[in-house]
């Protein structure tokens, strides 16, 4: 594809290749560094156990999926090594799911390649556009969610 036929996509469009640009990067990028059995889902889900941990029944919210489809996603990170459960510490039958030294290196890698993938767009299109990107991106998502906007990243299934 040449630059004139990308702009004509709308806009939406355009947000999710550039979101499978990043994402596709930075996951070839973590191959590199060891960590091929990561997805972005998994990332997702990290997000919501950091720092504390979070139940099964947390994922599955966050996620929008079965608590079945959690507890098969744990099995699998678990044998990878990236989280383990934990008696819960105020529910005694309950279970937390927490990250392990594993899950804590995957997601500052994926802190700093998502860094240098931004900087690198800084360089391409510079700083003032990014930030005022950014600040546009922010103002139009607060104004359509009427300010009722979660700070929890999740993705749309």
């Amino acid at each position: 594809m040449n630059r004139q036929i990308f702009s004509g996509l709308d806009l939406t469009s355009l947000f999710l290749l550039s979101f499978s640009t990043a994402i596709n990067e930075l996951h070839d990028r973590l191959m590199e560094l060891g960590f091929e059995d990561i997805r972005p889902v998994h990332g997702f889900m990290f997000s919501c156990m950091t720092p504390d941990g979070a139940t099964g029944i947390e994922l599955a919210e966050h996620l929008g999926i079965t608590k079945q489809a959690v507890s098969k996603m744990v099995d699998y990170l678990e044998k990878s090594g990236y989280v383990m459960r934990k008696s819960h510490p105020t529910d005694k039958r309950g279970k937390i799911i927490v990250l392990t030294e594993r899950g804590r290196l995957v997601m500052k890698a994926k802190e700093e390649i998502l860094t240098d993938i931004e900087q690198r767009w800084i360089e391409n299109i510079g700083a003032e556009r990014m930030k005022m990107l950014k600040e546009d991106l922010t103002k139009l998502v607060y104004e359509a969610n009427e300010g009722k906007l979660t700070s929890k990243l999740r993705p749309i299934w």
